[in-house]
């Protein structure tokens, strides 16, 4: 077994799963912290590209229409994050919006999940 890697992007991802947990346990305002807490704009982008790598992940499992409507909002998400190239305050209002996204959907894939699960109960 290797041990974990302490690279910039295996801590953004560590950061972005740490916020949606505390988000998902109600504690709103630990997870602002943390994004508070991040001020160099390198650190922010890394969280960002956790929470994408998580968006995508469980987009890819999501039936063909609700994955288009996904992948559009990934693309609207990519030019916030351009817009706001720089600005740390910018990145992290990106980096809620990012966070809402793998939010919606995993909620969308499980719903999918549940969907295709009463079908093939009900055949």
């Amino acid at each position: 077994m290797t041990a974990p890697s302490d690279s910039s992007a295996d801590r953004g991802a560590a950061r972005a799963r740490e916020y949606l947990q505390l988000v998902e346990a109600g504690r709103t305002d630990d997870a602002e912290q943390l994004l508070t807490g991040l001020t160099d704009t390198r650190e922010l982008v890394y969280v960002g590209a956790g929470f994408t790598a998580l968006a995508r992940r469980t987009g890819r499992t999501l039936p063909t229409a609700m994955r288009a409507q996904a992948s559009s909002r990934q693309v609207l998400l990519g030019q916030l994050r351009d817009r706001n190239r720089g600005d740390a305050d910018g990145l992290r209002t990106w980096l809620r919006e990012a966070a809402a996204e793998v939010q919606t959907v995993q909620r969308l894939a499980e719903a999918a999940r549940r969907r295709l699960g009463e079908q093939a109960s009900a055949g």
